[in-house]
Formats: structure tokens, sequence, C-alpha cells
């Protein structure tokens, strides 16, 4: 369990480093790609910490983030909207090789905020996992 502890605050680490990026509004190049970087690392670390958490927590060991963002909205971390966008983070994700293409990385940019948010959202893995280890130490 101290595994997924450690997941879930580098999680945290990295979401707080793309907070920093994700609300500017008129970026230049550089602030742009340096925030879908940040959205790539933080997206990593994220799916990751979930995965392992279905795994430790619910019993469910899946290993695609497709698979954990299903899962999440299985056991009810996500809602079907919520779901939706997920998926829709991981083609953004496995697309931001390409940034080289102007137009696509305009187009991952204007969707950081709301991946943001459900990475954040994703990340309240912490709190009820913290809750439910108190509850077992007592």
């Amino acid at each position: 369990m101290e595994r997924l502890f450690e997941r879930l605050k580098s999680a945290d680490r990295a979401l707080n480093t793309f907070d920093e990026l994700v609300g500017i509004t008129e970026p230049s190049a550089i602030e742009r790609d340096a925030a879908i970087q940040r959205f790539e690392y933080s997206f990593e670390s994220c799916w990751k910490a979930a995965k392992h958490y279905l795994y430790k927590v619910e019993g469910i060991d899946v290993g695609s983030p497709k698979g954990v963002i299903r899962s999440s909205r299985e056991v009810g971390l996500f809602s079907e909207e919520d779901t939706i966008l997920g998926l829709n983070m991981v083609d953004h994700r496995n697309l931001t090789v390409h940034t080289y293409n102007e137009e696509l990385a305009l187009e991952i940019f204007a969707n950081l905020p709301q991946y943001y948010q459900l990475l954040r959202k994703w990340m309240e893995l912490k709190v009820k996992y913290e809750s439910a280890l108190n509850k077992l130490l007592k």
C-alpha cells in the first residue's frame, strides 16, 4: 500500500506543475508546448496511480489508460461524461508527440483546462485512499 501512496503523491506533484501553465489564456509557443509537456507527464502519473489504486483497493487489474478510465467509471470515480472526456484525453495524449503540427497543438492546448480538472478529480483518490487506510488502522 505504501507504493500506492507514493504514486498518488507523485501524481499530485505533477498536477501542481501542470496547474502553473494550464490557466494561461494567450500563451507563447513555448508556454503552450510546456503546458502540453506537463499535461503529458501529469496524465502518465495520474493514470498509473489510478491503475495502482484500482488494483490494490478495488481488486481490478487493467493495463491500459482507457481501461483504467472505464474501470474508474465502474467503481464510481467518474461519471459517464467524465469517461467520455477521459477517453478523448487519452487520444490527445497519444497525439502530443505531434505538437510540431500547429493546428493540433492549439487543439490540445484548448482542452487542457478541462483535462486538468478531470485529472485533479481522479486524484481525489488520494483522499479516498487515506480515509480508507485510516479506518483500517483504527
